[in-house]
């Protein structure tokens, strides 16, 4: 029995294309656009970094778009609050083929194609909504689990392994808890992390060495008061300075423009 992405797929409609993005949810949001101006039916999203053509695919790379991006993000939202959350909490799943089952989502919400009856679009609701309730149990749960360590400098450090990509959910709230104190939550699975300098949330991208993060967990079980991890702060992340691993390009491909909702009250990015 096929699964519900190879049904979406491999519908008996032959209007079908794939669209090659960035892996930004601006990127996403920009290949949306153009699939609904193309009236495609069946388009495969992918990112670049897992792009796995078909033989005879028709295939078309997008450029992230800021502008159209804006269209699909106030289109959704002008339809149901609730939907554009659905959307935004699955596409940090990371779920294997998500990106066409959202642009199914998104057909279903915006009526392009009411007369559809096949349970494909129910079972694409379904299997959405799942996701994004998963999603959100994972930003609460790092919300309420994070653990902190003082650094000899005075910044908060914490390490974490997330099941979901929900850096960007849980921002808001350490802000919030630690507006007085800097901080940096790292992200050791997906290489990038949030930096708090008393004014703003920024975005950083570090790739910290195995021995590194070794040494971080070694320490948490043994260090009692401060953090003493002093020299392999300085070695990692000091000598080569903070600001300088604050990107723009990670910033927007995990911030959204227009998802202040769920994300921190922040300055923009350098």
């Amino acid at each position: 029995m096929k699964t519900l992405e190879q049904r979406i797929l491999q519908g008996a409609d032959s209007n079908t294309k794939t669209f090659i993005y960035d892996g930004s949810f601006n990127g996403f949001l920009t290949a949306v656009f153009i699939g609904f101006e193309q009236k495609i039916l069946n388009a495969h999203i992918q990112a670049n970094s897992s792009t796995q053509n078909g033989l005879f695919a028709q295939t078309q790379t997008i450029f992230t778009n800021i502008g159209l991006a804006k269209r699909v993000w106030n289109g959704i939202k002008n339809r149901s609050n609730a939907a554009i959350k659905n959307v935004y909490f699955a596409f940090l799943s990371e779920q294997k083929g998500i990106e066409p089952l959202l642009y199914r989502y998104i057909q279903k919400l915006m009526g392009s194609h009411e007369n559809d009856t096949s349970d494909i679009s129910t079972d694409c609701i379904l299997k959405i909504n799942q996701l994004s309730h998963k999603v959100g149990r994972e930003k609460q749960r790092m919300e309420a689990s994070v653990n902190f360590k003082l650094t000899n400098d005075d910044i908060l450090f914490a390490q974490i392994e997330p099941g979901f990509d929900v850096l960007p959910l849980i921002s808001k709230h350490f802000r919030a808890r630690y507006a007085n104190q800097e901080w940096m939550i790292y992200d050791a699975k997906r290489s990038y992390g949030l930096y708090y300098d008393l004014q703003g949330v920024e975005v950083i991208g570090l790739e910290l060495q195995d021995n590194f993060t070794d040494a971080v967990e070694q320490k948490a079980a043994s260090a009692t008061g401060h953090f003493e991890y002093q020299e392999m702060w300085d070695n990692y992340v000091r000598h080569s300075n903070i600001k300088s691993h604050i990107t723009k390009k990670l910033h927007t491909q995990h911030f959204p423009k227009r998802s202040d909702k769920y994300l921190s009250e922040k300055k923009e990015a350098v």
